[in-house]
């Protein structure tokens, strides 16, 4: 399945729209996870911890929007916007996207 953040796909033709499609991933947050991120960012440095827990809600929100856009008869998924939000202590990752079938 393609999966962009552009309107079209370069070369292809859209030939039918599906609908809107979304995917989420809320990720609650480890309190000894936490206390290493904050004498990282006490110290300067990134926070590993978080960039890999940030990578996996992502990794899943898009894999929940392409198997939304599967079962809806989509090849493609255009206009990919992500979305992250903190909600009490908690991170939420949104995607969206235009399921379409390309020719």
């Amino acid at each position: 399945m393609i999966v962009t953040t552009t309107p079209s796909v370069e070369g292809r033709r859209i030939t039918a729209y599906r609908g809107i499609v979304v995917g989420e991933a809320i990720l609650g947050a480890n309190v000894i996870r936490d206390l290493f991120a904050g004498i990282t960012d006490i110290l300067g440095g990134r926070s590993g911890a978080y960039e890999q827990e940030l990578g996996k809600a992502r990794a899943t929100a898009l894999a929940e929007m392409e198997e939304r856009a599967a079962s809806l008869g989509a090849s493609a998924v255009v206009g990919v916007d992500l979305d992250y939000e903190v909600i009490n202590n908690m991170l939420m990752v949104s995607s969206s996207g235009t399921a379409v079938v390309l020719d």
